[in-house]
């Protein structure tokens, strides 16, 4: 695999409040609206990680997730449904979640990290894509999309 570099400098100034450091994490909501939660870069392990917290749970990704993942959502060119799942679940092909998993992406299966928690990419990481300027989503109260936006 090739070395993963850290991305604190690469990923574009997010709209969310918060700076996106464990001192100051963006505070995000999903798609839907019905949950808060943060997240954060750390920079400290390497590869970095992008950290969320939602309530009591963290939940740990590489975090060039961010970048994969608007890469992947410009070459499908359309709306993307979520389907978001928890890790022992299977996931709907086509999805972001499944995406998030599969073999066939960039780091060959989990961006997850903390086994037991590696699911969810579809809840978590579209709203963060929106933050930073990188995506749309759709904002409905279920069967969300999310559809990538260029860099500006």
């Amino acid at each position: 695999m090739e070395h993963e570099t850290r991305t604190e400098d690469t990923l574009p100034r997010a709209t969310a409040e918060g700076s996106g450091t464990p001192g100051s994490p963006w505070v995000l909501a999903t798609a839907a609206g019905t949950s808060s939660y943060t997240a954060f870069l750390d920079v400290q392990p390497d590869p970095a990680e992008l950290v969320c917290r939602v309530g009591s749970t963290t939940l740990r990704y590489r975090a060039r997730i961010v970048e994969d993942l608007h890469a992947w959502l410009l070459d499908q060119q359309g709306w993307v449904p979520l389907g978001a799942a928890d890790e022992g679940k299977t996931p709907v092909p086509g999805t972001v979640e499944a995406w998030g998993r599969s073999t066939t992406n960039p780091v060959g299966g989990w961006y997850g990290l903390r086994t037991g928690y590696r699911g969810r990419v579809g809840a978590y990481l579209p709203p963060l894509l929106e933050a930073l300027g990188l995506a749309e989503l759709s904002h409905r109260s279920r069967g969300n999309e999310v559809r990538a936006l260029p860099r500006r």
